[in-house]
């Protein structure tokens, strides 16, 4: 019977540990790479602002290529919406367009089953090309267990997909025709 009390008790102060400390962190989290690649602004933002070719650059894409996909909306710019489902690595939600600004910037508001998040691609002429800075902005609120996957996570797992979606973004639009 003690050992049951004291199992009790220290699941009791773990929780409190967790959820106190977790509310210690910051209630939002920010997170941004960025890439130069050797296409003017206009072409990089006709790709960015429309969810057509977004499996040929996506780091998510070849995790589980067989996830379907739905579009709504207008091809491209604001309202353009894509959702998918997919196998438990790449999960399910939607992202649509809610800013476009020609040849500047694409903002996506993204779902993911109600975590909300915002991701923007800032595009900003370098020499003879395009650097492409993509950012993600989540909002915590309260959730002590959001907080610490935002300020101890977020940069090691989704920055190392946003490095490799850039790399396959500047490798498809630079192999393409000038």
């Amino acid at each position: 019977m003690k050992i049951l009390k004291w199992l009790l008790w220290a699941v009791v102060v773990l929780a409190v540990l967790i959820g106190g400390g977790g509310l210690l962190f910051p209630a939002t989290s920010h997170l941004e790479r960025s890439s130069l690649i050797q296409r003017p602004p206009a072409e990089v933002f006709a790709t960015l602002n429309s969810f057509g070719r977004f499996n040929e650059w996506s780091p998510w894409f070849e995790i589980d290529p067989t996830a379907k996909y739905t579009y709504s909306g207008p091809a491209s710019g604001v309202g353009a919406k894509m959702a998918w489902v997919g196998n438990s690595s790449v999960g399910s939600g939607s992202q649509e367009i809610i800013e476009s600004v020609p040849d500047g910037r694409v903002v996506n508001a993204l779902d993911f089953g109600g975590s909300k998040a915002k991701a923007t691609f800032q595009l900003t002429p370098d020499g003879n090309g395009t650097r492409v800075t993509w950012s993600l902005d989540s909002q915590h609120g309260y959730n002590p267990i959001n907080r610490l996957f935002g300020a101890l996570l977020l940069d090691r797992m989704v920055g190392k997909d946003y490095e490799k979606g850039l790399a396959k973004l500047k490798g498809v639009l630079e192999s393409g025709p000038r």
